[in-house]
C-alpha cells in the first residue's frame, strides 16, 4: 500500500511591510524556502523560518520563483547561513549571475512606473549560481515536499511557480495583491511583466489545474475565482492594448501554448 503524501503547510515570511514583499515556508516532511527576498534581509528570514519552528539548517531547497532584486537579493547570503541549495529556471541565469535584474523594467501601469524610479529596485546584490537548473517542471517529492516547481514565464523569462499537492500555489509574481498588499483579497497585476500576455497565459494555465488558493510575493492569499474573474478583466484590458499595438514585451520571453 502507497503511503498517503504528507499535507504541507504554506507560511508566509514577511520580508517588506506586512505583505508587501514575501518569500514562504513550505513544511512537508522537510521543509522549502520560495524566494529570498531584497538584499540584506537573509537573517530576518532566517528569523522568520525559526518562528515556524523550523531549524533553518533543516531546509531542504530554496526555489526561486524569478530574477527582480527583491525575490533573490539574499540567495547567495540565505545559502550560506542555511546550506541549502538553490533552485531556479535557466532561462533567468544571467541576472542571477550577473547579481543584477534585467532593466529597463516593463511597468504593467501607472503604479509600476512610479515604483521603476525606487533606488532599491536598481540595487546589485551577491551573485549566485543555483545548484538545480529548471528546464521544465519539478517533482519535489525526493526532497521531502509533495508538489512541484512548474515554469511559468511572462512575468520574466524564468518564472516559475509552485503547486502542493494539496492544492496551494505558490505563484510568485504571477499575480499580487493590489497596490503591493495594500487591499487585502484584491487581485492586480505586479508593477512590471517583462510579458503581460504570455503572463496571462501562465495565470491561466495555473488556473486551470483548479489550485485551492494562491499566495503571492506581493499580498495575501488570494481566492482562485476572484483571480479568474480579474484574469478575464485582464483579457479584455489587453486586448484593447494590443489592437492599439501598444503591448510592451521584452524580446527573450517565451510563449505558453
Amino acid at each position: 500500500m502507497t503511503a498517503r503524501p504528507a499535507h504541507v503547510n504554506v507560511r508566509p515570511i514577511p520580508v517588506a511591510g506586512r505583505h508587501s514583499i514575501n518569500a514562504y515556508l513550505l513544511i512537508g516532511r522537510k521543509p522549502i524556502l520560495v524566494d529570498a527576498g531584497v538584499p540584506g534581509s537573509g537573517r530576518r528570514i532566517v528569523d522568520g523560518i525559526a518562528r515556524h519552528g523550523v531549524d533553518p539548517a533543516d531546509l531542504a531547497l530554496i526555489v526561486l520563483t524569478h530574477a527582480h532584486i527583491d525575490h533573490f537579493g539574499a540567495a547567495a547570503h540565505l545559502r550560506r547561513l542555511t546550506g541549502a541549495p538553490i533552485a531556479a529556471h535557466r532561462a533567468d541565469l544571467d541576472p542571477y549571475r550577473a547579481g543584477r535584474a534585467r532593466e529597463p523594467y516593463l511597468p504593467t501601469g501607472p503604479f509600476g512606473s512610479m515604483v521603476s524610479r525606487l533606488p532599491a529596485l536598481h540595487h546589485t546584490t551577491h551573485p549566485v549560481e543555483p545548484e538545480l537548473i529548471l528546464d521544465g517542471p519539478q517533482r519535489l517529492d525526493d526532497l521531502g515536499v509533495a508538489a512541484r516547481i512548474v515554469p511559468t514565464p511572462g512575468h520574466t523569462a524564468g518564472s516559475v511557480s509552485v503547486l502542493t499537492d494539496d492544492g496551494d500555489l505558490v505563484a510568485g509574481d504571477l499575480v499580487a495583491t493590489s497596490f503591493l498588499g495594500s487591499i487585502s483579497g484584491r487581485p492586480a497585476n505586479p508593477p512590471f511583466h517583462d510579458d503581460p500576455v504570455a503572463n496571462l497565459a501562465s495565470l491561466r494555465a495555473m488556473l486551470a489545474l483548479q489550485p485551492m488558493a494562491l499566495h503571492v510575493g506581493h499580498g495575501g492569499r488570494l481566492d482562485p475565482d476572484r483571480v479568474r474573474r480579474w484574469a478575464d478583466q485582464e483579457q479584455r484590458r489587453l486586448d484593447r492594448l494590443a489592437a492599439r499595438g501598444r503591448i510592451r514585451r521584452r524580446a527573450e520571453t517565451p510563449r505558453v501554448d
